[in-house]
């Protein structure tokens, strides 16, 4: 299988998406905002995005460059990541307004522990994650994969521990996830 076909879709479809993730943020941040929420996290921010749009660039020119071809196990690979775009949506669901790509937190604001927040404090990021991995496995981007999985790691030591402190500073994050693992679902009985 020519492997420019399912290249360009991929494309097509994470730019769309990412785009159309700009929008949900932008409007409920403007919603957060109106209603007097604080902004955290402004300092690494940028490098948060810097480190985005390169994933994006350097995954396409070692595809170009490199000619690399999409993956025999492509199959898996691209199941995972379908498994990773439904949990994306059901995490922007659960978290509705609340959901953005900057930490923005409402003082006192109720904790959202529903859908996948029922199991873990923070899925989003480990959809991230699998993104960073899966994407450049498909079309065996190694460099991509190896560069950005390690960025991803060291920019979640920051964003993390960053957005946890803003949430207990504001809400009632400690009581509420006091039992939770950061990544490793809890069982809900």
């Amino acid at each position: 299988m020519s492997s420019s076909t399912p290249f360009l879709c991929l494309i097509s479809y994470l730019i769309t998406a990412r785009l159309i993730e700009l929008v949900i943020a932008k409007r409920n941040e403007k919603w957060l905002k109106q209603r007097g929420a604080v902004e955290f996290g402004k300092d690494h921010y940028r490098y948060l995005v810097t480190m985005h749009m390169l994933f994006f660039a350097v995954f396409v020119f070692e595809k170009i460059f490199f000619n690399c071809r999409l993956t025999p196990l492509w199959p898996a690979i691209f199941l995972l990541f379908i498994l990773g775009q439904m949990m994306r949506i059901w995490i922007i669901a659960s978290l509705g307004k609340y959901w953005n790509t900057k930490i923005i937190v409402l003082p006192n604001a109720k904790v959202v522990k529903n859908g996948p927040y029922r199991f873990m404090k923070h899925p989003n990021y480990c959809i991230v994650t699998l993104e960073f991995i899966v994407i450049p496995l498909l079309f065996s981007t190694y460099y991509t994969l190896f560069i950005f999985t390690l960025l991803n790691m060291f920019m979640l030591m920051i964003r993390i521990p960053e957005e946890e402190k803003a949430l207990k500073r504001l809400t009632e994050y400690e009581g509420t996830f006091h039992d939770y693992n950061r990544f490793i679902p809890k069982i809900v009985k």
